[in-house]
């Protein structure tokens, strides 16, 4: 498995040959004052894995389809969505579960590290075996853990291996759009608006 680093690298380098467009909706690395500062208003404590990845970009500029289930969040976005989040629960009583077993709608030791539609992907911070494996908690449901990858690295690496190598990443597989820009999509999906989406290129990285 790479190091988070590693798997950007190789991310980065396959969007700049066949998704330049792409490529340039990477934010710039994040400062460590504003992670620093998010985790005192957070009160949680962001994993080194996180950290390196927001050092590496500060989510994306705008929203864009290039990872495979939801955009990455900058630190800001972090923040924002977990306290609205905690809120949410709070007043739905969405920290407990409604079944014996099941993951609540949110539990305080999640940290949203990417999102779309209400849907989001989290960090689980929760002490034990499960520690730092990387759900999801869907805006109409439960947490869902049953996919779940071990670490963001891990996630990061798929998603470089299904570039450069081929492959899908979970359900999604990775194509280009008409105007050449990534695009994640189901095996079952090779249109959007009525034009064909093409299977993205792989390649070896030297």
């Amino acid at each position: 498995m790479d190091t988070v680093t590693e798997a950007w690298m190789r991310i980065e380098d396959w969007l700049r040959r066949y998704a330049p467009r792409s490529a340039a909706v990477l934010a710039p690395p994040a400062d460590p004052s504003r992670i620093a500062a998010a985790q005192v208003t957070l009160g949680l404590t962001f994993p080194d894995e996180l950290v390196e990845s927001l050092r590496r970009h500060d989510g994306l500029i705008v929203w864009a389809n290039v990872f495979p289930v939801a955009p990455l969040l900058s630190v800001a976005q972090i923040v924002e969505h977990r306290q609205m989040c905690m809120d949410v629960a709070e007043s739905v009583d969405g920290f407990t579960p409604t079944d014996p077993g099941a993951e609540p709608w949110w539990h305080e030791r999640w940290l949203p590290v990417a999102e779309d539609n209400g849907d989001s992907q989290v960090i689980d911070l929760r002490p034990g075996p499960g520690h730092g494996r990387l759900g999801r908690a869907v805006h109409d449901n439960g947490g869902d853990f049953s996919h779940a990858w071990p670490s963001l690295a891990a996630y990061l690496t798929a998603t470089a291996d299904a570039l450069t190598a081929g492959g899908a990443v979970g359900h999604w597989h990775p194509y280009l759009n008409a105007d050449d820009e990534l695009w994640w999509s189901l095996a079952n999906e090779t249109t959007l608006h009525g034009e064909t989406l093409r299977p993205a290129p792989s390649y070896q990285p030297r």
